[in-house]
């Protein structure tokens, strides 16, 4: 394993896709992502990294851009957010009906209108059902992490993966940062060998017209192969276990052992939510708190499991779902629990649009809100947490 050194997140990012020796880096430039790019930029042009690096003039190029290298058997990488993201949307499916193992960092970031350079989950959820692996990390240890993971799961399932790390919260910090020694790298992700790629010596068609008599079958052939990658995601942290000593699983937990009442999150607000978590055992509180790490394919089996006994779960979103029945992740809750035994009360709260902060006083808020859920009938099943009157 490698030393841990003072970096900022993004900058760590970027040094770990480098690693990993990507072949073509193809990006345009948007807040709050710019910086692992435009470092992945100085590593080409001093000759650090072997690899093409192809300045396009939107993210919609970027995307096509990947998808053409990706398809030619290059390994590849971009990493984009927000609007840049919704430029993307229609190549985001194609990328991943066509099976290709790209690479991409999200730097969460809400969605305009009203313009907001800061940090919430609007972008990603709006991809949520494109085909792509989704993971999600809270710290910048972990988004470096899940970078060499990525490429690992990407190149065995011949899926795209998207890491999210929150904007600002993450991609502007600096932490201490371990990066894999390099020869650790090479045995975890070995060279990319395509079985099926576009080669002049060897023609095949890549995204022909799908005619409405398999189009059905294709689809359903790409649904099983998203489901299949979880075996595949799993063993990948597993063994990335091994060369780190860091763990990772689908659905993570803190106090979930006797747990009544549980808050379920994802990405960096996770920390500030285990310091509420903290105080209100202190107080005798049984609370605990459940996080997503993969996002896509939905972990069913391991979220029904780490929800234990409790009596009521709040589902903490950063998303808002308009004129729904809640947030985005609140909805996929509610869909898991219904095909289970377990029958906990849910409410769901939208809270932390554009970088709002969330502090541990508005999670211990949370949890008596959610607690309430067990005393009396909830008017509604959600509510945008923190507005101001």
């Amino acid at each position: 394993m490698g030393k841990k050194i003072a970096k900022e997140v993004s900058i760590a990012i970027a040094d770990a896709v480098a690693q990993c020796k990507v072949d073509v880096i193809s990006a345009y430039p948007i807040t709050p992502q710019t910086h692992i790019v435009e470092h992945l930029a100085e590593l080409v042009n001093n000759g650090e990294l072997d690899a093409e690096y192809i300045p396009v003039e939107s993210e919609h190029a970027a995307m096509s851009a990947c998808i053409g290298a990706s398809a030619a058997g290059a390994r590849t990488f971009t990493s984009t957010a927000s609007q840049g993201l919704l430029l993307m949307y229609e190549n985001l499916f194609i990328a991943s009906a066509l099976r290709l193992p790209i690479v991409m960092v999200i730097a969460n970031r809400s969605i305009s209108a009203p313009i907001s350079i800061w940090n919430d989950h609007s972008d990603v959820m709006t991809i949520r059902d494109s085909g792509w692996i989704q993971t999600f990390a809270e710290n910048g240890q972990e988004a470096v992490d899940l970078i060499y993971h990525a490429y690992k799961v990407a190149e065995k399932t011949l899926l795209p993966v998207a890491v999210n790390i929150d904007g600002f919260t993450l991609s502007h910090v600096i932490e201490p940062i371990e990066l894999l020694d390099q020869d650790l790298v090479d045995k975890y992700i070995p060279p990319l060998r395509m079985k099926y790629k576009l080669d002049p010596k060897k023609p095949v068609s890549i995204g022909a017209i799908g005619i409405p008599e398999i189009y059905t079958e294709a689809k359903k052939a790409q649904d099983e192969a998203l489901k299949a990658s979880y075996k595949i995601i799993i063993n990948a942290w597993r063994q990335f276990e091994k060369i780190s000593g860091r763990k990772y699983q689908s659905v993570e937990t803190y106090e979930m052992e006797d747990a009544e009442v549980a808050l379920i999150i994802m990405g960096s607000l996770a920390e500030t939510a285990m310091n509420a978590v903290d105080y209100l055992r202190r107080k005798g509180k049984k609370v605990g708190l459940v996080r997503f790490r993969l996002w896509r394919p939905f972990p069913l089996r391991d979220f029904i499991k780490s929800i234990g006994k409790v009596k009521a779960l709040g589902v903490v979103d950063r998303a808002v779902s308009h004129c729904s029945t809640g947030g985005p992740v609140g909805i996929e809750v509610r869909s898991a629990l219904y095909q289970s035994n377990k029958r906990p009360k849910v409410v769901n709260f939208i809270a932390g649009l554009s970088g709002r902060d969330v502090t541990k006083e508005d999670f211990i808020e949370l949890f008596e809100k959610t607690y309430e859920a067990l005393s009396k009938r909830l008017k509604v099943s959600y509510e945008i947490y923190g507005v101001k009157e």
